[in-house]
């Protein structure tokens, strides 16, 4: 399961490394005619034409300019994956001149028409000089486009790279409160319950394995309920029937995605802030369900009067809501429910299925 994990992270990787965007999409579609269009018009004011005659000047380029576009998009729609697996250095050059070659094969199939159709398209130029002022003119806008396109996936790649730095120093940050609190509860069993502590390790150990040694930055929903509910029973040992927990979460997709060590710190919130300052102690409810292509966890505890609970809340909190704006840029919400007799968490955020 983590193998899968991991090649979904590669995956997103390589297509945020990708320097070609998906020209079979219709926003990008739009853009290159648009700036295909001002190309267009930069040429005909270029051209000496006669007066009264700039915007027939322009239809006729503009007509040859699009066509042009359109044939592009349609060539590297088709052979994106493929020049981008040859590599960078190698695919910026096939992609070169494959819009070379496809320029030069219009420029042809133009001179051609003109020579049947001559009152419909005309072409003041020799055959040679039209082929290389079209040779000369898509050679260096095609190289340029090339450069720039190289340049935005380059920064792209930076801003996935330094997400990627901030995402394992928030978790490199709560990884070791988490442990330090576990062992905690542990040193406090050995006197009062060994064998009770030595479960506790055995679940611990268990925890580890599950989490702690994984490198993906997000795991199935699956891994993080197991996680929280290890450390559940740890903390059942310490409390007793004091804690309760319900988990209504059967409608949500287990293999969906969620930033690792998500659920484990609120729980470990709504337990010390929440239960273990209650003298009978309360019901934590873990709740979820999917809304379309989003998904709600709910975490909801019970509060102690003001004077007794503790303030706390805000490091886990503060640390998840910057995962969350790393992982899904603005797509995800962290809300907080705060009244007197209780405290929620509820988190709202894209679902997005682990591969198979």
């Amino acid at each position: 399961m983590e193998t899968n994990v991991a090649s979904a992270a590669d995956a997103a990787r390589e297509d945020a490394q990708a320097y070609l965007p998906d020209f079979c999409a219709a926003s990008t579609l739009l853009i290159v005619l648009l700036v295909a269009e001002l190309v267009a018009i930069v040429l005909t004011l270029a051209a000496q034409n006669e007066a009264g005659t700039f915007l027939i000047e322009l239809a006729k380029m503009s007509l040859y300019v699009l066509w042009l576009a359109l044939l592009s998009c349609a060539v590297l729609c088709r052979a994106r994956i493929w020049v981008e697996r040859s590599g960078k250095t190698r695919g910026f050059i096939i992609a070169f001149f494959l819009l070379v070659g496809l320029c030069l094969l219009l420029a042809e199939i133009a001179w051609q028409v003109t020579l049947r159709f001559g009152q419909a398209v005309i072409i003041d130029d020799t055959h040679g000089g039209f082929l290389f002022r079209n040779f000369a003119i898509s050679a260096i806008v095609i190289a340029l486009a090339m450069r720039y396109l190289y340049v935005a996936s380059e920064w792209r790649r930076s801003i996935v790279l330094e997400a990627q730095a901030r995402i394992s120093a928030l978790q490199a940050l709560i990884r070791p409160h988490f442990l330090f609190n576990t062992m905690n509860t542990i040193a406090s069993l050995v006197r009062t319950a060994p064998e009770s502590a030595e479960q506790a390790v055995e679940d611990l150990s268990d925890l580890l394995r599950a989490n702690l040694g994984s490198t993906s930055n997000r795991v199935a929903l699956k891994n993080e309920f197991e996680v929280a509910r290890i450390y559940q029973r740890i903390e059942q040992l310490r409390l007793g029937d004091r804690l309760t927990v319900r988990w209504d979460i059967a409608s949500l997709p287990m293999r969906a995605l969620i930033p690792s060590l998500t659920l484990q710190p609120l729980l470990e919130n709504a337990i010390y802030h929440g239960i273990e300052h209650l003298a009978d102690g309360g019901e934590v409810t873990v709740s979820g369900q999917r809304r379309g292509q989003q998904l709600q966890i709910e975490i909801r505890n019970p509060r102690a009067d003001a004077q007794s609970r503790p303030s706390g809340h805000q490091m886990a909190l503060r640390n998840i809501r910057q995962r969350f704006e790393l992982a899904y840029a603005g797509r995800a919400q962290v809300d907080v429910e705060e009244t007197s007799q209780h405290y929620a968490v509820r988190l709202l955020f894209p679902y997005e299925e682990q591969d198979v």
